[in-house]
């Protein structure tokens, strides 16, 4: 159903105004229903690792904004994704999270369907009216009418025609390359299970905040000052220092995040958060045998040069718009589950570099656990800020929500994008805001215009 008749191309863009925007795009349900047709309808959208679906029957249940989806491949080795939808009743066909499968069968009435997403047989088929027929792609498990897959990383959108995959990700892509990159086989591959976890607001705010270095001062006091009292040699076998060091450093003063982080910008919205020099503070630098053993792992199988190039790449949190947020260096992968307006589910999983000494998967973990784990010190505090951002939301207050900070001092970039003169720069937030207001009113002279 058509939802713009409140929402004109000209309204939307007199909501998105230099530096602020208004808080309903926060808050009026239109606008999200609004979003889930033309931002999750149409944009690449990320729904899981080939290295979840290797062989031919393995399956993963995913979604495109609202939408349950299958992603699954068939027995020519083809990857297909599919609405999770019979096409019956209507029913939900595969109901677990993962698992191999020849083929899929409704528990209703018993449809069952290839594994790629073609009709397989029909109980009681006799009884059907002339229209029906078996072979219609119609009748079927219907499949998205694009997917594609860069080294690994499966997208689909919901839109028949757009850009290519490689084009929507743009120099973004190299943050996917900095991860596979750091694995000495130059293979990756998802592992240790995954965390779930929700929050009462809006989808925009996970994003929103991933790249914010000017919030972890405060959001995170408490889980600072636990770790600046917490002895290294707590965990005899290292595996938590890394997370202690990372939160430590999130109590960096200003003048840490204004000279030596930067943040950097693309066109369709994608941004990373990184490090302008020597980072002595995270995992490249520290004392630890394991780390040694993974350089020597790497130089072996990549050069002593090539392996200096790698390990010199220090990007944190990468967004991919609307959807994705990932940490190259530690192997962490996040991924945007809209529900509702103010209900938003978010899956986090870790990476296992092949070729690299089991350890440094252990200390991958470790490092999830810490950081991005239910009971972590660090996750439940944004948790809890995103709470209060929805909550704050709804008393009425101020109209105009700001996010013009570092607007005056903002610089060109390269690859068609931004960048702020420092971290606490709001530019990341500007950007995917360019990239919503382009997908919203359907104008995509907007992304194109920002790629040049």
């Amino acid at each position: 159903m058509e939802s713009a008749g409140l929402y004109s191309a000209e309204r939307l863009r007199d909501l998105v105004r230099p530096g602020r925007v208004h808080r309903s795009l926060y808050t009026d349900p239109k606008v999200f229903d609004l979003e889930m047709e033309r931002i999750f309808g149409a944009a690449w959208i990320y729904v899981g690792h080939e290295s979840q679906i290797r062989s031919p029957g393995d399956y993963l249940a995913t979604r495109i904004g609202q939408k349950p989806l299958l992603l699954v491949r068939h027995a020519d080795g083809q990857i297909h994704l599919l609405h999770n939808q019979c096409a019956h009743r209507g029913a939900m066909v595969v109901a677990t999270d993962c698992g191999h499968a020849s083929e899929f069968r409704c528990c209703y009435h018993g449809w069952t369907y290839h594994t790629d997403g073609r009709l397989k047989s029909v109980p009681l088929q006799n009884g059907y009216p002339g229209h029906f027929d078996p072979t219609d792609r119609g009748t079927a498990m219907v499949r998205v009418p694009r997917v594609a897959s860069y080294r690994g990383f499966v997208f689909g959108s919901l839109a028949a025609d757009g850009p290519s995959l490689e084009d929507f990700l743009g120099y973004a892509a190299t943050s996917l390359d900095d991860m596979i990159d750091r694995a000495p086989d130059g293979e990756i591959e998802i592992a240790g299970g995954v965390f779930k976890h929700g929050y009462d607001g809006n989808w925009k705010l996970y994003l929103e905040n991933l790249c914010d270095a000017a919030h972890p001062i405060f959001v995170h006091q408490s889980s600072i000052e636990a770790a600046k009292a917490q002895s290294d040699q707590v965990a005899s076998d290292g595996s938590g220092e890394v997370a202690l060091r990372q939160m430590r450093q999130n109590g960096a003063p200003y003048s840490f995040w204004e000279s030596q982080v930067g943040i950097w910008t693309y066109p369709n919205g994608h941004s990373y958060l990184g490090d302008y020099h020597d980072d002595s503070k995270l995992v490249a630098a520290l004392n630890d045998p394991v780390f040694r053993d993974y350089i020597a792992a790497l130089e072996a199988k990549q050069g002593p040069k090539r392996a200096k190039e790698i390990l010199e790449v220090r990007r944190w949190n990468t967004n991919v718009y609307p959807s994705l947020s990932f940490m190259s260096q530690f192997q962490q992968l996040r991924v945007v589950h809209p529900v509702s307006l103010n209900r938003t589910v978010v899956h986090t999983y870790s990476f296992r570099l092949k070729g690299a000494p089991e350890r440094m998967f252990e200390q991958t973990i470790s490092f999830a656990n810490i950081v991005n784990g239910n009971g972590s010190l660090v996750l439940t505090d944004d948790l809890e800020t995103y709470g209060r951002i929805a909550t704050g939301l709804s008393s009425g207050g101020a109209e105009w929500l700001e996010i013009g900070r570092g607007f005056a001092t903002d610089l060109p970039g390269d690859h068609g994008g931004r960048k702020g003169k420092n971290s606490t720069s709001e530019v990341y937030i500007r950007n995917m805001f360019d990239a919503w207001l382009a997908y919203m009113t359907r104008e995509p002279r907007h992304l194109a215009a920002a790629a040049q």
